[in-house]
């Protein structure tokens, strides 16, 4: 039998709404994103050369966990070891890891400790499925190591990561897409048997029975996985190309970057405005769903200055409608192209996006809604009920200029 994250640990991940993803590793020394491996098609030898180079002297934990305070941020998911097979942290399985570079520190047991302080942030890890690095995973035929020497590191890496850092909220799964068609000779991608996903899931659940599992498989979720994922779009959305569009009867999350790219890439500016990130963090909460907003930390250590300006606009917006995210659930009124909702109880939470006049009309309206009034300052919002219609009147002078929120009740 396949174990399940607790009760309270799924009640919490409902309730945060909002968190940090951060890829960081050898890759940003590159400043090409982080598949840079891969796309370049650079061997392990010539990569390897990039451990001498990794000296992250502006890292500042405290820094990082301030900046995703100010955002209003929940949680923190860092990659432990990406696909590029590098362990971001003193792992005792592996000596390719981020201790046996210049820097010597460990960033991931830095941000614990940094987290540890507040009561308002968790850590969780992004863990990598796949590895080009290790040779049980590509180079078997070689190395005369088989897949369970594979098995026995990853297995043994997640174990590390739900013992050695305290209470933590999530492992976040990346690398087994089993619906991508790639190449079957390209050993980049192609396991050498299974993950035995029950017993690696069973142990998350034993030794954390309060964190979250959640594997970017772009597809329905299999038996422990806690929550359903979607990559780089909304629920139900497929713009990507890879994403499961049916919705199943469990927590969401989507995971987008702030730019274009998931690792730092030194030629992408194309950084989302404050507005754009508050309207996906309320589109997410308003289908239920989480939003995890990834940053690329420079090779130096530093998220990028753009990227904390535009998280600290939305968490100065957080501010005043914190009550409109945090702790609520799907909305039953019906979203539309400028609109959406998000509730607790009777209580109805609707985001007004977009606007092509003062009034917006509203469909699916509970009939018991007798109440409108703005959530920052509490102004009362015209009202006026036509059969199944309400049709809500906000001035412009009254209009927030990223989300304005009106509360029915």
């Amino acid at each position: 039998m396949v174990q399940q994250v607790s009760a309270k640990g799924l009640n919490w991940f409902q309730d945060i709404r909002f968190g940090m993803f951060i890829h960081w590793g050898l890759y940003s020394i590159l400043a090409k994103q982080e598949w840079v491996m891969h796309t370049d098609r650079i061997s392990v030898p010539d990569y390897e050369k990039l451990v001498p180079q990794f000296n992250p002297v502006k890292f500042n934990a405290e820094e990082w966990v301030s900046i995703a305070a100010d955002a209003g941020q929940k949680y923190i998911v860092p990659t432990s070891r990406h696909h590029d097979g590098f362990s971001m942290y003193d792992t005792a399985l592996s000596d390719y890891k981020v201790t046996n570079t210049p820097f010597k520190r460990d960033p991931l047991r830095e941000l614990a400790n940094a987290i540890a302080k507040r009561r308002d942030i968790k850590l969780g890890f992004y863990s990598s499925l796949l590895d080009w690095h290790h040779p049980a995973y590509r180079f078997r035929d070689t190395s005369g190591l088989v897949w369970q020497d594979y098995l026995d590191f990853l297995h043994g890496q997640v174990r590390e990561l739900c013992t050695n850092f305290g209470e933590i909220a999530c492992i976040w799964f990346d690398g087994d897409w089993p619906h991508h068609a790639f190449n079957e000779t390209d050993s980049y991608f192609l396991p050498g048997g299974s993950f035995e996903y029950e017993k690696l899931y069973n142990m998350i659940h034993t030794l954390q029975p309060d964190a979250v599992v959640m594997n970017n498989r772009h597809e329905k979720p299999l038996p422990g996985e806690d929550a359903q994922g979607f990559e780089q779009d909304l629920p139900g959305i497929n713009t990507a190309g890879f994403n499961a569009t049916t919705i199943y009867d469990l927590p969401l999350e989507v995971c987008m970057t702030i730019n274009d790219h998931w690792g730092y890439s030194e030629a992408d500016h194309n950084t989302k405005s404050t507005r754009h990130l508050v309207h996906l963090l309320v589109r997410s909460a308003s289908a239920g769903g989480n939003y995890l907003l990834n940053v690329g930390p420079t090779a130096l250590g530093e998220i990028v200055p753009t990227h904390a300006v535009r998280l600290r606009g939305v968490g100065a917006w957080l501010k005043d409608n914190s009550e409109s995210v945090y702790g609520t659930r799907a909305g039953v009124i019906a979203p539309s192209a400028t609109t959406v909702s998000t509730r607790k109880g009777d209580t109805h939470y609707v985001h007004l996006l977009d606007y092509t006049s003062d009034c917006v009309t509203l469909t699916g309206v509970p009939t018991t809604v007798t109440k409108a009034q703005l959530l920052r300052g509490g102004a009362t919002v015209s009202l006026d009920r036509h059969d199944d219609k309400v049709v809500l009147c906000v001035p412009e002078d009254q209009r927030d200029p990223l989300d304005t929120v009106v509360v029915l009740t």
